[in-house]
């Protein structure tokens, strides 16, 4: 099998063409994103790029399969235009729905590539929570977690997120304590990535994530849009903010009535052919 590596603000992700692909893609995935007895990285993308257009698959590294990832789409769009399979403006068809991206580069392996996110789905059914009766919105809900009271607000870009409000930058113990109790919690029937948001200005929030089947990672594409769009919902930021992740920035914009759209830089690192077994 022929793989590429790539990643957006250290967000890393394995590409693999489908056709090269065999076996149960969970054990695949997991073999594959192994950090020690692997490539390593936070998930496999599998893609097909041709006449019919891009599509991409995602498998988190512990095998479960997951929507969409912002990072991982903007990874995927530099590899296809790379590799001449596709044109800088093209669409990348996803299991949330069709994704517009423009991809620049900026140097022999890095480019910064436009997303258009679609709109955020707010109600409590859509995201889904498991809230009864279904509210319009899932804004400053409160949640018992573990043995406190945790303030959560709920959205989906295709995938489910949730935001908790920190005053100062979420610890390293927090984000572990909290992310998976969160992750796993019943009001999530689908299991959720969580942002910790600080808001530094209205103009520019800074985030930590712990992502559902992953844990800890550096950056999140729609974690970071989410992110936004949960401040803004709480008005404690602009519709246009910048997004620090401790792997680096994303410009995030949601236009009243729109869709979400953001801009971030990724870099392809190499490819090559994997050798070993991938049943172990």
């Amino acid at each position: 099998m022929r793989l590429a590596k790539a990643h957006g603000l250290g967000n890393d992700f394995l590409l693999l063409a489908r056709a090269e692909a065999s076996g149960d893609r969970s054990i695949l995935a997991r073999r594959l994103c192994g950090r020690h007895t692997g490539v390593g990285a936070d998930g496999l993308i599998l893609f097909e790029a041709g006449a019919g257009g891009v599509t991409l698959e995602l498998v988190n590294a512990d095998g479960s399969d997951a929507e969409i990832s912002g990072n991982g789409l903007r990874c995927l769009a530099a590899y296809v235009v790379a590799r001449g399979l596709a044109p800088v403006d093209h669409v990348v068809r996803t299991v949330a729905g069709p994704r517009p991206v423009a991809v620049e580069t900026l140097g022999a392996s890095r480019y910064r590539v436009s997303t258009g996110l679609g709109a955020p789905l707010l109600a409590s059914d859509a995201i889904p929570v498991a809230l009864a009766p279904p509210a319009a919105r899932v804004v400053d809900h409160p949640l018992n977690v573990r043995d406190g009271e945790v303030r959560v607000t709920a959205t989906s870009l295709g995938n489910p997120h949730c935001a908790v409000f920190c005053d100062e930058p979420a610890s390293d113990v927090l984000v572990t304590r909290l992310g998976p109790a969160l992750e796993t919690h019943g009001f999530f029937p689908r299991r959720t990535n969580v942002e910790f948001v600080t808001v530094v200005r209205r103009d520019e929030l800074r985030v930590r994530f712990w992502e559902r089947g992953v844990g800890p990672t550096l950056a999140s594409g729609t974690g970071a849009a989410s992110a936004a769009v949960a401040a803004i919902l709480n008005g404690r930021a602009e519709r246009r903010v910048r997004v620090v992740c401790d792997g680096g920035v994303l410009d995030v914009e949601w236009p009243e009535g729109g869709p979400v759209r953001q801009v971030g830089e990724v870099e392809l690192l190499f490819e090559g052919e994997w050798l070993a077994a991938t049943s172990s």
